[in-house]
């Protein structure tokens, strides 16, 4: 009987514990952030600019039909302050319901905050927030204001944040020439020794004033769009470069970052004749320390396809094969050098050499740490070794153009 009265007794106490739904929200309380977008105004005060998701017009397509108005899948606000955390608060007087930034997955930072403030004053506040996640990504505007990207409107993916999200993904997966951080990998970054690293570029194309309006969903060629472009290199915190094309690759290639690109080849006297389309690569870079001087090794192995030519190739000779795989490897490691080159210039360790040299010869860095960045990598010695291999030719060997050739004598 005891007993029974014992655990009863229990129940009573562990039902005074539960906490039941004390910290309950509501969804028709919360403005669903998706976006957000910092920059700095005139007067050094910090705009923020936010995209809310409008749910029932995401769901159900834009309303209207019949005469009536049409609505975007999201609405734009805005607000400024000392601080991140006082725009927000302020944003919170043009809102009807309570700021949720739990679902915000995309941070854009305006250029020139970038270029004259830098990131280290805003990191803080995307860290300590328990609400925002650090898994967000992170761009910044190129050759634009953080708000113009926020507030276009994309006609495909009916959320703006997700069209800058997958077009990141698929272009780092596809071509090679952007990539798609975190905010905790910016973080990682830039707690380095130099504070170097790289954050992806995004670009608004076309007029700012016409991205915002419902008419750019509703032509089939946009007249405002957004694309990726270039990646940015952050020096302390701070912009301090931008790189395109082969300085791009070559550095996402030497960070092992490359998924999947193409690599085009001259042949018989046509430029880019032959394209070749990496299947897998790897890159693993090495150091060492000889007479106090760092020298640093980068190898790199990738395979891949023949996706097409545009000369008649006999790729049944194994001497051509080998003569394509050689042109591929001359391709490759032209931009491998370009990319080291352009870091030596800026002397911005963005590729990680110096870290390569702490993790393997920790005692020996320790005397070179303090002048790394000014003295020791704009001359360091780096040794290029590319290995290239063409594993498949599609669904044909022999050249398309090699049969009309062929037939014609």
């Amino acid at each position: 009987m005891k007993r029974k009265w014992a655990v009863l007794l229990l129940m009573i106490l562990v039902t005074a514990l539960l906490s039941s739904c004390w910290s309950k929200k509501e969804l028709t309380d919360l403005a669903i952030v998706s976006a957000v977008g910092i920059d700095k105004t005139k007067n050094g005060k910090y705009q923020l600019t936010l995209q809310i998701i409008n749910p029932g017009n995401v769901a159900g397509g834009m309303q209207g039909g019949g005469g009536g108005t049409q609505s975007p899948p999201v609405t734009i606000y805005s607000a400024s302050g000392d601080n991140i955390v006082e725009a927000s608060r302020r944003a919170s007087s043009r809102i009807s319901r309570r700021l949720y930034y739990a679902h915000a997955n995309l941070v854009v930072i305006g250029e020139k905050l970038a270029r004259e403030s830098g990131l280290n004053p805003l990191i803080d506040v995307l860290d300590r927030d328990p609400e925002f996640r650090t898994t967000a990504t992170m761009v910044i505007a190129n050759h634009s204001t953080a708000a113009d990207l926020v507030q276009t409107l994309t006609p495909v993916d009916k959320i703006p944040a997700n069209k800058v999200l997958k077009t990141l993904e698929f272009t780092e997966r596809k071509w090679g020439e952007n990539v798609k951080l975190s905010i905790q990998d910016v973080i990682m970054g830039l707690e380095s020794p130099g504070g170097e690293t790289i954050v992806g570029g995004f670009r608004l194309v076309g007029n700012p004033k016409q991205a915002r309006m419902l008419e750019n969903l509703q032509e089939s060629a946009p007249e405002a769009t957004l694309r990726a472009s270039g990646i940015a290199v952050l020096k302390q915190g701070k912009l301090v470069d931008w790189l395109y094309k082969e300085p791009a690759r070559g550095t996402v290639w030497i960070l092992d970052k490359i998924q999947g690109t193409d690599i085009n080849i001259d042949w018989a006297g046509k430029k880019e004749a032959i394209a070749y389309q990496t299947v897998r690569q790897k890159t693993s870079v090495s150091a060492r320390v000889k007479n106090g001087q760092p020298h640093i090794s980068v190898h790199t192995r990738v395979e891949g396809d023949i996706g097409d030519m545009e000369v008649p190739v006999d790729i049944t000779n194994p001497k051509v094969i080998t003569k394509i795989e050689q042109s591929v490897r001359k391709e490759i490691r032209k931009e491998l050098k370009k990319a080291i080159e352009r870091a030596q210039k800026n002397k911005t360790d963005i590729l990680g050499f110096g870290e390569v040299v702490h993790r393997t010869r920790p005692n020996q860095f320790q005397k070179l740490k303090m002048e790394w960045n000014d003295v020791y990598f704009p001359k360091l010695d780096v040794d290029i070794t590319v290995e290239a291999y063409v594993r498949r030719a599609g669904l044909r060997n022999k050249s398309f153009l090699s049969g009309i050739k062929e037939n014609q004598k």
